[in-house]
């Protein structure tokens, strides 16, 4: 099956959690395209004027969303939390935590995890589960390479 080249993706608010009672809004992006059928793409939007991305399966992400799962650098559970950058009034909300671990420090982020389900639905729409290697242009990375 030829997949035309195409990307999906969704900008949304994680928490960064500093504490269990206090947490920090950061901007990102999910980003997943047919390109690269096998791998997400998740850039946050720091203060620091450089965005940091993060890239990982997307088998995980998804199991994620179900049970904890993943190790070392990468792992993502869904949890009900109360953030305290959305207050009181919030109430307790479903959220994918994702524990990114690198020699730069650790980071404790929380997504909502009814967008990140949405967004992981249309993902599959593009490219669905299974067919990854139906996605990649094999032919023409093999005549890039020997160009």
């Amino acid at each position: 099956m030829d997949y035309p080249t195409s990307v999906v993706e969704h900008e949304l608010e994680l928490n960064l959690v500093l504490s269990p009672e206090h947490s920090v809004p950061v901007p990102a992006r999910l980003s997943y395209g047919s390109h690269d059928p096998f791998a997400v793409h998740i850039t946050f939007h720091l203060d620091t004027g450089t965005p940091v991305t993060w890239v990982f399966a997307r088998e995980l992400l998804v199991e994620g969303t179900f049970r904890p799962c993943g190790q070392g650098d990468v792992r993502i559970w869904p949890a009900l939390s109360q953030s305290a950058a959305r207050g009181a009034a919030a109430g307790r909300r479903s959220v994918l935590c994702m524990a990114l671990s690198s020699p730069a420090g650790d980071a404790l982020l929380e997504a909502p995890l009814p967008v990140v389900a949405a967004w992981l639905e249309r993902a599959h729409r593009l490219v669905p589960p299974g067919s990854e290697l139906a996605a990649l242009d094999m032919d023409g990375s093999l005549a890039e390479l020997l160009a």
